[in-house]
C-alpha cells in the first residue's frame, strides 16, 4: 500500500480521471477537495448563531468566541471554514436569512467567482535622478533604448514616472516633472512605441497625466489613490485605466511609525471607498487596477500580511497589481543592498501572483518573464 498527497487542482482532476470518475462527478468532487477559510468581522450575534447552525448542518464550521451562544455582545468576529462546495451552498442559503446574512452570502459569491485577468509584467522607467534604484533611472534617448529592451524581454506594460516616491522623498514642481517626462513621451510617439506595448504614467499631477495620455499612454498609475477628481476625469476623457494605490500618509512621512488595527481590512475599506467614488464618476471596474502599496506607509509585517492575503482583493472584480521590486522589506528579512535584491523580489512577486495578483511591477523584466513562465506551468 502506498499513500501520497495530491497537490494542485490539475493533479486532483487527473487522479479522479485516472480512477475512472465521470466528468460531471470530477467537477463535483474537486470542489470538495479545496478547503477555504473566511474571517468575518463584526457579525451580528443572531447571525452568528444562525450561520453556525447552517454551517454545521452541511459539514462546515463557524469558529466563534464562547459568548456567542449567550448573546453577551451585539457583534462577534468569526471564522467560516469549509470546502468550496460548502461555501457555494451557504452563499445561496444565507441569501434568505436576516441580520445581515444576505450581505455575507453576497460577499461569499464574489470570492467564489472572481474575475480572471491575464498575468502581465510591468517594467519600470524613472525619468529622475533620485529614485531608490539607480538601475531604473533613464532620460530621453536612453529611456527609449531601455523601453525597446523591455519590449524585447517581454514587458506587457511599461510604467514611466518622473518623481521619486521613495520614503522621505520631497515633492517637485509640476513644471519640473513635466520637463522630465515630456521628451520621453515625444520619443514614444515619434517611434510609434505605443503600438507595440502598453504605457502607464506614474503620476498624480494633472498636466503630466494629460500630456502622457495624449502621447498614447493608456494607464494612469496614481499613488494617491484617485484622491484628485481631476485625474479620474482625465482617465475617463481618454478612455484609459486607473491604478489606485493605497498609501498611509505621504512619501515624505509614510514610514514614520505606520499603524493599523487590521491592515488588510483597512486597505480593503480604502479600496471600497475609492472604487465607489470612481464608479460614481463613470468608471467601470474593469478599468480599475488595485495596488495595496507595498512599502507605502507599512512596516515589514504589514507588507507580509498584505502579500499573504492578496487574494482578498480579487473579490472587487478589478485587476490587482503588486510592486515590491527591490524594496527595503527584502533587506529587513535578509540584509542586502538594492542591487542584490532580485532573488527576494522574485520570491515576493511569485507569492503575490499565487495569491491572485495579475500585474507585476518590476525593474527586471526578463527575469520575471522567465520566473512567471515556469510558475504558470507548475501551477497547472
Amino acid at each position: 500500500m502506498k499513500l501520497y498527497r495530491l497537490g494542485t487542482v490539475t493533479d486532483k482532476k487527473a487522479a479522479l480521471k485516472a480512477l475512472g470518475v465521470e466528468s460531471g462527478g470530477i467537477e463535483i468532487m474537486v470542489k470538495k477537495m479545496e478547503l477555504l477559510y473566511f474571517y468575518i468581522k463584526e457579525l451580528k450575534t443572531p447571525a452568528a448563531n444562525i450561520l453556525k447552525q447552517d454551517a454545521l448542518s452541511i459539514g462546515a464550521e463557524l469558529a466563534v468566541p464562547g459568548g456567542v451562544i449567550l448573546c453577551e455582545q451585539p457583534t462577534y468576529d468569526c471564522i467560516l471554514i469549509g470546502t468550496r462546495k460548502h461555501m457555494e451552498i451557504l452563499s445561496r442559503k444565507e441569501l434568505a436569512q436576516p441580520f445581515g446574512l444576505k450581505t455575507v452570502a453576497q460577499e461569499l459569491q464574489k470570492f467564489l467567482s472572481p474575475k480572471i485577468f491575464p498575468l502581465q509584467i510591468m517594467g519600470i522607467i524613472n525619468a529622475n535622478e533620485d529614485s531608490f534604484y539607480a538601475g531604473s533611472r533613464f532620460v530621453a534617448e536612453d529611456a527609449i533604448v531601455r523601453i525597446e529592451k523591455m519590449i524585447e524581454e517581454g514587458a506587457d506594460i511599461i510604467d514611466i514616472g518622473a518623481v521619486s516616491s521613495r520614503p522621505g522623498s520631497e515633492t517637485v514642481s509640476e513644471s519640473v516633472e513635466l520637463e522630465r517626462i515630456k521628451p520621453i513621451c515625444d520619443l514614444i510617439i515619434r517611434n510609434r512605441l505605443d503600438e507595440r506595448v502598453t504605457f502607464s504614467v506614474d503620476s498624480y499631477t494633472p498636466s503630466v497625466v494629460e500630456y502622457a495620455l495624449r502621447s498614447g499612454f493608456t494607464i494612469v498609475n496614481d499613488i494617491t489613490g484617485a484622491d484628485n477628481r481631476e485625474i479620474v476625469k482625465l482617465v475617463l476623457e481618454h478612455d484609459a485605466k486607473l491604478c489606485i494605490m493605497h498609501m498611509q500618509g505621504s512619501p515624505k512621512t509614510m514610514q514614520k511609525n505606520p499603524h493599523y488595527e487590521d491592515v488588510t481590512a483597512e486597505v480593503s475599506t480604502f479600496f471600497e471607498e475609492r472604487i465607489e467614488k470612481c464608479e460614481a464618476m463613470g468608471m467601470k471596474r474593469e478599468d480599475i487596477i488595485l495596488d495595496v502599496g507595498i512599502g507605502f506607509g507599512k512596516t515589514l509585517e504589514h507588507n507580509l500580511t498584505l502579500i499573504r492575503n492578496m487574494e482578498h482583493f480579487t473579490h472587487f472584480g478589478c485587476e490587482v497589481l503588486v510592486g515590491a521590486s527591490r524594496k527595503s522589506m527584502i533587506d529587513k528579512i535578509i540584509p542586502a543592498p538594492t542591487e542584490a535584491r532580485l532573488p527576494g523580489t522574485l520570491a515576493i512577486h511569485l507569492k503575490a501572483v499565487e495569491e491572485g495578483a495579475n500585474i507585476v511591477r518590476c525593474h527586471d523584466v526578463a527575469e520575471h518573464r522567465q520566473a512567471m513562465a515556469v510558475w504558470e506551468v507548475l501551477r497547472q
